[in-house]
């Protein structure tokens, strides 16, 4: 009888084990299906209660973890995804994700830290090189960022943003014809990218191509892009090209949308100076040097503006305060961002 009494115990803990270990994987296989489809709320709850169930199911930790950071609950994550990479501190998705945790949070170290060692542990997913670049970049790394970038395009080059990130990279780091392909790819890749066009644009300007980088301005705004920035630089490269009427209304719209832009003001002056609407530059003179108070070019130019208006006591302090400014910055050649008078 006691034979059978443990056989029959052994047999019944079996049973328990197995039927938990099948509810176990069925909440698994629920919360990846409602993660699948965006409901964040059932997703936590189940991959929750199979990691109550099963503390040692990698599954589930990796689950909840990955739903607490789409649902951007970051303690929880950082709670979860900690106590999990104490148990597997190896497992390349945790490194990844808990990584991503730590960036939203911007502990952009300990991101990068994570996702450094995500590559090592498995570098052949596109997504963590991705990840890893992103954390860069917003650490001004560029070349490093560039290096990641590189690297997840070899595992996927069909991301459009991909090459667009690079680009910036490339640009920033002084390699701007190569910035210009990736520019290119990301466009060929989807006509649509975000940004692609003004940053093609950009790249066009830095090297004094002022004509195709306002071609592509003006596609980036045709695909409805409001962002000051695009507005800024076109109105730029039209006062460069002497166009100042449009110059004019460009850098207008750029500061509806950014009235903190003082180079957007200072070029709007020049602009509306060269125009003939001497007050009107004066006004928008005295704003750059209300944002930027260190920098001599907008005293300067506002000095000229006031010479046109009969202004000649006003005039020679502006002329003043300009050389004052300009003696105290000898690193820059007496110009504060290095523009030409």
């Amino acid at each position: 009888m006691n034979s059978i009494f443990k056989i029959c115990a052994v047999l019944a803990l079996s049973l328990t084990a197995f039927a938990q270990s099948t509810k176990v994987a069925s909440l698994i296989q629920q919360g990846q299906s409602a993660l699948d489809d965006g409901d964040l709320r059932h997703a936590v709850a189940a991959f929750r209660e199979a990691r109550e169930l099963a503390p040692d199911s990698l599954e589930a930790n990796r689950g909840l973890v990955l739903t607490y950071l789409q649902a951007g609950d970051l303690r929880d994550a950082a709670q979860v995804g900690t106590q999990a990479l104490g148990r597997w501190p190896d497992d390349a998705q945790l490194q990844h994700w808990v990584g991503l945790v730590h960036f939203k949070a911007e502990n952009n170290k300990l991101a990068q830290e994570l996702l450094e060692k995500s590559v090592k542990t498995d570098g052949r997913h596109f997504d963590i090189h991705f990840d890893l670049a992103l954390v860069m970049l917003a650490q001004d790394e560029y070349a490093s960022a560039a290096t990641e970038l590189e690297q997840a395009i070899k595992l996927d080059g069909s991301k459009s943003l991909a090459h667009v990130l690079l680009g910036r990279a490339y640009q920033n780091t002084n390699r701007t014809l190569q910035a210009i392909e990736q520019f290119q790819t990301a466009l060929h890749l989807d006509p649509k990218t975000p940004l692609g066009h003004y940053h093609l644009g950009f790249a066009y300007a830095s090297l004094g191509r002022a004509s195709e980088a306002i071609s592509e301005y003006e596609k980036e705004l045709k695909l409805g892009t409001v962002n000051p920035q695009v507005y800024f630089r076109l109105g730029h490269c039209q006062l460069e090209t002497g166009d100042l009427n449009s110059a004019v209304a460009n850098l207008q719209k750029a500061l509806e949308l950014d009235g903190n832009n003082s180079d957007a003001a200072y070029d709007l002056g020049k602009a509306l100076l060269l125009n003939g609407d001497a007050a009107s530059a004066s006004a928008s003179f005295q704003k750059a040097i209300s944002l930027k108070p260190e920098d001599p070019s907008p005293h300067y130019q506002l000095a000229r503006a006031l010479e046109r208006l009969g202004k000649k006591d006003d005039a020679r302090q502006e002329f003043q305060r300009f050389a004052e400014l300009k003696k105290a910055q000898p690193d820059t050649g007496g110009m504060a961002t290095g523009r030409v008078q």
